[in-house]
């Protein structure tokens, strides 16, 4: 597998204060057993940490398969890493206790893509909202329960005379999602995952989501992973942005730079598919069949098969993080001499918000 570190601060120690999570050198494949020899890199080689002080709003990027539901994944504890190790306040949340996993899990809370599948159809929306603060005893009495949940619903912009003792059906969609942001807020966690958050609403809702979601970071302090596949979003968002192919982070930096200069040739795909408002210029360039994952044969650019820039050296062997400016940089071998060295630690990269 290739070697590729995208870090964002100094590792933590055990009592360090740096980081809140941390994934070192996280490579995730799939297959390889009886039912499937085949193997695929979904997640390759990547270290990512999450600042506990100051934490901003971060975008991945990509299209299906690239990757970027893995890391989630990762990140929250769901699929444990083939290689690496992912640490939480310093510790590897593979050998946490159960005290301290419990901590994870309160600490750590995804917003999940589709708000029609997280709800059971059979319970109403209180029953939704009081399970957290039940099971991690938010709360001291059920007057004092109801308070928490309300104060939650309305950070969110929803009204709990409208919202409480209804089933999921009986609300819209975007409804539902916005209960599943004020259920993570419910916890006060240090960081939300939120897997493509807005996919499934209206056009008209999303405006109402992202705001709530960018409230979590900058009133709250609450750090916050924006998986997503549109670039417009990322764009509103974030403060940061990591760009997957095939497993590999491709591109990362501060959002504007990447998306309004884009350095690396699939990011300069991506940022030409976004559609323009000009009836007479086409919507992006031909794109070849998409793959999922990458395959672990390849030593180099999994990208080369379909740049129009590939040499030589790209099917040869993965190319490093090249700095390309303050605040970016592209796994590129077209920016290896005019590079301003490769990058080690992507703090330097990364704008973080004040």
């Amino acid at each position: 597998m290739a070697t590729q570190t995208v870090e964002t601060s100094a590792p933590s120690t055990r009592n360090g204060t740096d980081n809140v999570l941390e994934l070192r050198k996280v490579t995730k494949v799939f297959g390889g057993g009886l039912l499937r020899r085949t193997t695929t890199i979904a997640v390759d080689d990547v270290s990512l940490g999450i600042p506990r002080e100051n934490p901003g709003i971060i975008a991945v990027a990509g299209e299906s398969g690239s990757g970027k539901t893995t890391l989630a994944r990762l990140m929250l504890g769901i699929i444990p890493p083939t290689e690496g190790a992912i640490y939480f306040n310093g510790r590897d949340i593979a050998t946490l206790p159960r005290r301290d996993r419990r901590e994870f899990r309160r600490e750590v809370q995804p917003i999940m893509q589709d708000p029609f599948e997280v709800y059971n159809p059979f319970y109403k929306v209180d029953h939704v909202m009081m399970s957290p603060v039940q099971n991690f005893g938010l709360a001291r009495s059920k007057s004092e329960a109801r308070d928490l949940v309300i104060e939650s619903l309305e950070t969110v912009g929803l009204r709990h005379q409208e919202t409480l003792g209804r089933f999921p059906h009986q609300l819209s969609g975007g409804q539902r999602q916005r209960i599943m942001v004020a259920r993570a807020l419910l916890l006060k966690p240090r960081i939300i995952v939120a897997d493509e958050p807005v996919s499934m609403v209206d056009a008209s809702l999303r405006a109402t989501i992202l705001g709530s979601i960018d409230l979590l970071n900058k009133e709250l302090g609450i750090a916050v992973i924006y998986i997503t596949h549109d670039l417009t979003t990322a764009f509103q968002i974030s403060d940061n942005i990591i760009v997957m192919y095939q497993g590999s982070v491709v591109e990362t930096g501060r959002v504007e730079d990447v998306i309004q200069n884009p350095q690396h040739p699939y990011t300069q795909l991506l940022v030409e598919s976004i559609p323009r408002p000009n009836p007479n210029e086409r919507w992006g360039r031909d794109m070849a069949s998409q793959e999922t994952g990458g395959d672990m044969t390849n030593s180099g650019c999994r990208f080369a098969p379909r740049c129009p820039y590939a040499m030589t050296e790209c099917t040869a062997e993965m190319p490093p993080l090249y700095r390309v400016g303050d605040t970016q940089a592209a796994l590129c071998y077209l920016h290896r001499d005019a590079s301003l060295g490769n990058v080690e630690s992507i703090s330097d990269v990364f704008k973080i918000s004040d």
